[in-house]
């Protein structure tokens, strides 16, 4: 059932979490099946039949121990999935002490909605992007990187943390660990039967005696061994597809989310154009990047994208929000500023979470905002104002 307003989504996400936990044992039997016929057909040649009654059985008596396989290794993503993901970007936890701004803003988006507190951390990546983790209250946490810190203003960063925050309100955040849970059970039963299969070699004809009367005819175990190949496939495209079948309405519905909670359209656009094209994080993989505000791996012409474009994103919030487009904005990347320090990016040594004093002809700019004489590079946005953004 198609989820169309805010509560549909919810329940879609809880209905969608159940089938995909379901769907994940049926992937594991199945490709424990593909395993079974292969192992069948290599022992010894048979008719096709044969070896598809014989791989039943054998599938019987290795279904309990693939059942618990798969409960465990669900047990080690539901407590170490964080410490998984931590350990790829280097994100570490932060007290209110460590960083007072951005530890206030996500605490009074929690407060002015009664939403639980999750815990703040922070990646050690110049990248522009932030993500959302957890499968309940005690395990939720926002992400954000040291180079979204540098590069944002205050307004775009609260912006940032609500659109993670409605994430976690909505579920989407449940329904993607699962889902990638997932993608890394098949991929390692998919990868093992692969390595089984042709490192170990394969062997007709010598495990078995061909006088079982059972055992009428043969020629069967090499359409054995291909159907079992097909099923691994399967298997495999069908876990890919769940990790993209994921509707990319939960980003837009996070993004009006952000702008439900701030009542600032502008700063969750400006945001997005700042992350726009600097969002990628070299040592996470696909999996993570699917978590993040914005993911620049789309893959195949857009077919298999988990995030709809920045541009269609904007437009959304336009339309409904009636908020302000500046256009792609110029902020040089932030490896590159050491080289422009006069070009109003982000200083690498200083962000808006402890910058100095504002250079002369910049005063109550802040370093989220480029000049171009006396006026504001972001048209549509008021200036901070002051000696900088936080007064």
């Amino acid at each position: 059932m198609a989820a169309y307003g805010l509560y549909t989504h919810i329940q879609s996400n809880r209905r969608r979490s159940v089938i995909l936990l379901v769907g994940l044992f049926f992937l594991v039997y199945l490709l424990v099946f593909a395993g079974a016929l292969i192992a069948e057909a290599m022992l010894g040649d048979a008719s096709l039949d044969w070896l598809m009654r014989a791989a039943f059985v054998d599938f019987l008596k290795a279904a309990p121990f693939a059942t618990i396989g798969t409960l465990l290794w669900v047990w080690i993503a539901y407590k170490f999935h964080q410490k998984m993901i931590d350990a790829m970007t280097g994100g570490h936890d932060v007290t209110r002490a460590e960083e007072p701004q951005l530890y206030n803003l996500l605490e009074n988006l929690c407060i002015s909605r009664g939403i639980p507190m999750p815990k703040l951390k922070i990646a050690e990546d110049d990248a522009l992007n932030a993500y959302a983790t957890g499968l309940n209250e005690k395990q939720y946490a926002i992400t954000v990187t040291r180079g979204l810190m540098n590069a944002l203003d205050p307004a775009e960063i609260e912006a940032v943390l609500g659109h993670e925050l409605t994430h976690i309100r909505n579920g989407d955040v449940r329904l993607l660990v699962i889902a990638v849970v997932i993608a890394g059970v098949i991929s390692f039963f998919g990868e093992m039967v692969f390595r089984i299969f042709f490192q170990g070699g394969i062997r007709f004809g010598g495990g078995r005696s061909s006088s079982d009367g059972d055992r009428k005819g043969s020629g069967g175990a090499v359409i054995a061994i291909l159907i079992a190949v097909v099923l691994i496939v399967v298997a495999w495209v069908l876990s890919i597809v769940i990790r993209f079948a994921l509707s990319r309405q939960r980003e837009y519905l996070a993004d009006s989310g952000s702008v439900e909670l701030t009542k600032n359209p502008d700063a969750m656009i400006s945001a997005l154009r700042k992350i726009e094209g600097r969002s990628e994080i070299p040592a996470a993989n696909s999996a993570v990047m699917e978590m993040c505000i914005d993911n620049p791996r789309t893959g195949f012409s857009d077919l298999f994208a988990t995030h709809p474009s920045v541009d269609a994103r904007v437009a959304a919030l336009v339309k409904f929000a009636g908020g302000h487009d500046p256009g792609p904005l110029a902020l040089p990347p932030p490896e590159d500023s050491p080289d422009q320090p006069d070009a109003g990016g982000p200083d690498p040594n200083a962000g808006p979470w402890g910058a100095p004093e504002p250079s002369q002809g910049q005063s109550g700019q802040g370093p989220g905002q480029q000049t171009g004489g006396d006026k504001p590079f972001i048209p549509g946005l008021p200036p901070l104002g002051g000696r900088g953004p936080w007064g």
